[in-house]
């Protein structure tokens, strides 16, 4: 009996192991995309210094390492083709946990649900943990209001960013910030009503690409492993 158990855990681990999928950047070599178990994954290492590595799992499960970089992103989750607003794909939601461990000594660091619109060009986080920094501290930035959902009030901001990387190349954007007060690192995030607050608060959505989960680093080390990803859709 306890050398079945024991072929078993060897064969689960030996099973897992080909379900995942690691992928590191390199000189020349700054961005990785793909799609696995019908999840988008992308992994960014702005000017490919240090190590940034990303291995995606099974469903939508990721995890990830960074050390030494400048910008480091790594984020999957759902694509779309950018001929629908939001609400008219329909409700959006978030179950998650993340083991997130970035070293708070220096740099910044984000865990956040991440994704892009066009016509407007809209960059959007909803921000559940973050380290040294966060964009309520840029210049410029503008305090539009707060939502209070999901058992915390969310702070949220607006900043235009000038000739920066985005999905269509290097232009001026606009960024979307709903900032959570009582950090976390698990739990269930109500996407959709965040898109509504934003768009009552003039902060228009265009035409969806992603609705990812994000862990972002910048002059920064960690490592962070999602031990839960669910991102769904509730139809009308």
């Amino acid at each position: 009996m306890k050398n079945l158990l024991v072929f078993f855990l060897f064969y689960n681990m030996f099973f897992s192991l080909l379900l995942s999928q690691k992928y590191c950047t390199k000189t020349g070599l700054e961005r990785i995309t793909g799609i696995k178990d019908g999840y988008r994954y992308e992994l960014w290492n702005q000017y490919g210094q240090g190590v940034a590595c990303m291995t995606v799992d099974s469903g939508a499960l990721f995890s990830g390492v960074w050390n030494g970089i400048h910008n480091y992103l790594a984020r999957r989750g759902l694509e779309f083709d950018t001929t629908r607003i939001p609400e008219e794909i329909g409700t959006f939601v978030a179950k998650y946990n993340c083991n997130y461990n970035p070293e708070s000594k220096s740099g910044l660091s984000y865990l956040a649900v991440y994704g892009w619109t066009i016509n407007p060009l809209v960059e959007y986080y909803i921000v559940e943990d973050w380290r040294n920094w966060i964009p309520s501290m840029a210049p410029g930035s503008k305090f539009k209001g707060t939502i209070k959902v999901d058992g915390s009030i969310y702070d949220i901001y607006e900043n235009i960013r000038i000739k920066q990387p985005s999905i269509l190349g290097d232009t001026t954007f606009v960024q979307y910030f709903s900032i959570r007060r009582d950090t976390r690192n698990s739990g269930i995030i109500s996407i959709t009503e965040h898109f509504k607050k934003w768009q009552s608060l003039n902060m228009p959505m265009g035409y969806l690409f992603e609705v990812s989960f994000v862990v972002e680093g910048y002059e920064s080390n960690g490592s962070f492993k999602f031990n839960q990803l669910e991102i769904y859709i509730t139809k009308k």
